[in-house]
């Protein structure tokens, strides 16, 4: 039998309302287990409505991360065993799964549009640093969350902005072939920016971090490469399992985050919230008009704001885990994934319906 969308609708907006009103009848510590069912049949709602099944995922998130903020004890230890153990391999596996989705062609791109990936990469390098870093100052952020800020705009992008730039209906090939580069340049250009901005912050070991980055981004993607080179279409399954895997992992990834840092994020949560917005936005308006003014054409442009504004917020959890300072420097990637792919998929869905001019 087939779900009725409205019936779900009209029963999440019955949880909602409940919610509220069981808010202000009690207190907002008590919400919990109410606000994490309107999450859950607010995803399984907006699965059942093709235009908005892309949001799910992120709601999803939430209703982990609401979870993880009432009852953080579930989240960080189980016996003996520290859950944040398990960052650094999911993310191993995630980029595993990036290489799989890879092949050499995607770096042929470079030679094939060269000024593209070269704008792209000058802003992304560029202008998110140096945002993050400005931001982190204005908000007067505490040093160790102020350099998480800073790392989310040192880092490169990933494959949700191929995921936008493909739904929008921009350059396609350009991004794919700037998250390569910008992958594989990442272990020298994040170390080093991470050294001029954030070394008064937290200490960084620019050789310790390129390391990090290589270990956890670089090996897995060259063996997904690999994989995908020699062993292409021989197993299905796995083409069909990875996106699954990867989206569980990050919803994993970001729930224990929110866990270990609950009491900072109850701090500065609104701040800090208004931080990586006002970073992901710019991110995507300089990343746009910054490459329409050096000329390239609307697609490229909107190719590259994704690039941009998109960062790989799972590779700079890793490294705040390598630092030992996921409580701290991990909580600006933990907001940062799932804003992005709310932002992302709303601009993607407002340029999909507005064609690209070739004019330059």
């Amino acid at each position: 039998m087939r779900l009725s969308p409205n019936l779900f609708l009209y029963l999440t907006l019955l949880i909602g309302f409940g919610t509220c009103v069981y808010g202000l009848i009690k207190t907002f510590a008590d919400v919990g287990p109410p606000l994490i069912a309107f999450f859950l049949f607010l995803a399984l709602t907006l699965r059942l409505y093709p235009k908005f099944k892309g949001f799910s995922f992120t709601v999803l998130i939430f209703a982990a991360v609401t979870a993880s903020m009432y009852y953080p004890v579930f989240f960080t230890q189980v016996g003996t065993f520290e859950l944040k153990g398990l960052i650094v391999p999911l993310l191993m596996i995630i980029m595993f799964g990036m290489g799989t989705a890879m092949s050499l062609a995607d770096f042929k791109g470079v030679a094939r549009m060269p000024k593209g990936v070269l704008v792209g990469l000058m802003v992304q390098f560029s202008v998110m640093p140096l945002l993050g870093f400005g931001l982190a100052y204005l908000a007067n952020l505490p040093p160790e969350i102020a350099a998480g800020v800073i790392l989310v705009g040192c880092s490169p992008s990933g494959l949700a902005s191929n995921v936008m730039a493909y739904i929008s209906g921009s350059n396609l090939a350009l991004s794919v072939s700037l998250t390569a580069v910008a992958t594989l340049l990442s272990p020298l250009l994040t170390p080093l920016w991470m050294k001029l901005l954030a070394d008064q912050l937290v200490p960084i070991d620019f050789f310790a971090m390129l390391w990090s980055i290589t270990k956890i981004v670089i090996l897995p993607i060259i063996a997904g490469l690999l994989f995908n080179h020699f062993a292409h279409g021989r197993f299905p399954w796995l083409d069909k399992a990875m996106p699954i895997v990867s989206m569980a992992g990050i919803a994993i990834i970001i729930t224990i985050i929110t866990a270990a840092g609950r009491d900072d994020l109850l701090t500065l949560g609104l701040t800090l919230i208004a931080v990586v917005i006002i970073h992901n936005l710019m991110g995507y308006l300089f990343g746009y008009y910054g490459s329409r003014l050096i000329g390239l054409k609307q697609q490229d442009a909107r190719a590259v704001a994704f690039e941009v504004g998109m960062q790989n917020a799972g590779l700079a959890s890793g490294i705040a885990v390598e630092l030992g300072k996921l409580a701290t420097m991990g909580l600006a990637p933990a907001v940062f994934g799932p804003w992005m792919n709310i932002s992302g998929s709303s601009l993607a869905t407002f340029w999909r319906d507005r064609k690209p001019s070739s004019k330059i």
